[in-house]
């Protein structure tokens, strides 16, 4: 494991996110708060402490990864829903328990180690295999560490991987665990089925008085008024901003003028590229390239394979190698380069297609200048207002006198329910980040000033409640109706599963799957070999995993996809794995490996944090998340 971690500095780096992630999403056991660190600590392992400004880089790390995945910026708030803040935690409450572990063994990587890994880093040497100073300082620079500080978290962390390479040496695998779980997982079933019409199959009498009211009775926590409150809500949408705006065509002009080759469309084309060691070898190699009927033909007598020439179709400006563009750029269509030496090889090219380039004039684009425009404007423009009634906020301003000074959209929802809803069920506020605002709602106290909420549009929503009006029970009159529905659909439901039951032992016994699904009019389906894990049009993942547990011939039913019908299962035949072929035994026991090597990390990390106590300062916490006393 620790000559992985050596690789490379990209591997290092997502090795070291790798394990770290495992004790995040592993370990939450973070609940003992108690007192005893400095006012600076989120949190404290043993003796270590965890600095709000550590906090603070790891979280801001986590988000960027995050942020990376998902293709978009995310705000505070999505971090949270994410439970970003949890998992730098964990994973940060975990590396302290490892670094105690490695203190209390004294276990130490001299730096002289580290310095010489760096220098035999593939990463960090130039093409004649020296070590480049300009490379590793170029990667310092992404990842925005000093030298010093570099070498000192590889210190630290190949400190711990000692202890976690100890505990997560690969155990043997046998044979026939590898055997057992290949079965497992490779078996298939043939399944019958078919969907029971409840219609043709339950009568439910419509219920007396007295039944209702023993349903009522039984289940008055159905029938309750939910918590309602009035809210005073100020929106500042995107779109909102954007409509206010005034693009003038002067304005169009000068972005089109200041950034105008943007908007051209380049030229492209069909590359194929042969790549030699060096120039005596590609200009041996010319004279039959150049003369090919069929240049990939000829490439592939020289022992390469189609998919390491056909550089597919590029622009220009996406070849790493200037040079090498350069001559591709200059040739014509169909027509075979010279040997090229370019930066790091020496190539013979060929140009398959040719895709002219295009100038794009400001009548073309002048719809999209003006968009990107209004979109950076507004986003100028929604901060500055988002400062603004913050600032109304401060001196103690409603919602509504600061709407009507900065001309935001406000509006009063006179009751919602946490569902979103109004007292007529309906929805009480339509937009997309809905329910994101009354969450907000019901977080919020009366009277407590609270912080915007961030939309989706990168917009802003403010929250005010206004009062509360407290869950209470409906009266048995005011509700009937919905008693009633409630009564019909779950002795509906009840009939339907007895029927369902009954229909099952006829199976079981031999009826056919044909013969009773004609006494509702049902349409028999069957598959294909199926596996666990298959996504079947008419059966639940439940029903499929259902079908796994029964013999042969064995039946059963299961609740449809609306929840409403059920469906009638049947093994037909049941087929074995095949033998596993070794690369599927390699691979399994690979997989079986890493979980084993997961659950070990997991364990002892966890040991060790209960070994040398965990404690979080939440007032710290809130502090470096940006949160204020009341949230």
């Amino acid at each position: 494991m620790l000559d992985a971690l050596r690789r490379g500095a990209g591997n290092w780096l997502s090795k070291i996110l790798l394990v770290l992630l495992i004790f995040a999403f592993a370990i939450w056991g973070i609940a003992d708060v108690f007192r005893g660190y400095s006012a600076s600590a989120v949190a404290k392992v043993g003796k270590t402490e965890i600095s709000i400004e550590e906090f603070q880089q790891a979280y801001q790390t986590e988000i960027d990864l995050v942020s990376r995945q998902v293709g978009r910026r995310l705000t505070a708030e999505q971090a949270r829903m994410f439970g970003l803040d949890q998992q730098t935690l964990s994973r940060l409450t975990a590396t302290a328990a490892l670094d105690a572990q490695v203190k209390e063994l004294g276990l130490a990587i001299p730096a002289m180690t580290i310095a010489a890994d760096i220098r035999s880093n593939p990463a960090f040497q130039d093409v004649g295999g020296k070590f480049s100073k300009a490379a590793f300082d170029g990667y310092l620079r992404q990842l925005g560490m000093s030298e010093a500080r570099y070498i000192a978290v590889r210190k630290a962390e190949d400190a711990r991987e000692l202890v976690t390479e100890a505990i997560t040496a690969p155990s043997a695998v046998s044979k026939a665990m590898i055997d057992l779980v290949h079965r497992y997982r490779e078996e298939k079933r043939v399944v019958e089925f078919t969907t029971i019409d409840s219609a043709k199959v339950v009568k439910t009498p419509s219920p007396d008085d007295a039944a209702l009211r023993k349903y009522y009775d039984e289940n008055k926590r159905q029938f309750v008024q939910p918590e309602q409150r009035k809210l005073a809500l100020l929106l500042l949408t995107r779109n909102e901003v954007k409509a206010k705006l005034a693009i003038s065509d002067d304005e169009i002009k000068r972005a089109y003028e200041d950034d105008k080759d943007r908007f051209n469309v380049p030229e492209s084309r069909r590359i194929y590229q042969v790549s030699f060691p060096n120039k005596e070898a590609a200009e041996k190699a010319a004279g039959e390239l150049s003369k090919a009927a069929n240049f990939v033909d000829a490439a592939k007598a020289l022992g390469f394979k189609e998919s390491d020439i056909d550089l597919g179709i590029v622009q220009k400006s996406s070849m790493i190698d200037k040079k090498i563009a350069e001559a591709a750029f200059a040739l014509n269509k169909g027509e075979v380069s010279k040997p090229v030496e370019g930066q790091f090889t020496t190539v013979i090219l060929k140009i398959e297609d040719v895709t002219p380039g295009k100038t794009r004039t400001l009548d073309d684009v002048k719809v999209q200048v003006k968009e990107e425009l209004s979109e950076r404007r507004a986003t100028s423009e929604m901060t500055s207002i988002h400062d603004k009634i913050e600032d109304e906020r401060s001196a103690g301003k409603s919602l509504k006198e600061a709407a009507e000074k900065f001309g935001v959209n406000f509006r009063e929802i006179a009751a919602i329910d946490r569902a979103g809803r109004g007292p007529d069920e309906k929805p009480a506020l339509e937009h997309p980040d809905a329910a994101r605002i009354v969450n907000a709602g019901f977080t919020n106290a009366p009277g407590n000033y609270n912080d915007a909420v961030d939309l989706s549009d990168g917009g802003y929503a403010w929250i005010d409640v206004l009062a509360i009006t407290p869950e209470k029970e409906l009266e048995f009159d005011a509700v009937k109706e919905k008693v009633r529905a409630a009564y019909i659909e779950a002795e509906t439901r009840r009939e339907l599963a007895n029927a369902a039951a009954r229909f099952v032992e006829r199976l079981t016994k031999g009826e056919s799957m044909a013969d009773i699904a004609k006494e509702f009019d049902g349409k028999v389906e069957k598959t294909a070999g199926i596996g666990r894990q298959a996504s079947v049009p008419g059966l639940t993942e439940q029903a499929v995993q259902l079908a796994f547990t029964l013999p042969k011939n064995g039946a059963t039913s299961s609740s449809a996809a609306d929840g409403k019908s059920r469906v009638l299962v049947r093994v037909v035949d049941i087929i074995p794995a095949a033998e596993a072929t070794k690369e599927q035994a390699d691979a399994l026991k690979a997989t079986m490996v890493r979980q084993m090597q997961s659950d070990a990390i997991t364990a002892y990390v966890g040991g060790l944090q209960t070994r040398y106590g965990v404690s979080v300062n939440e007032a710290a916490l809130r502090q470096a998340l940006g949160q204020g006393s009341q949230q």
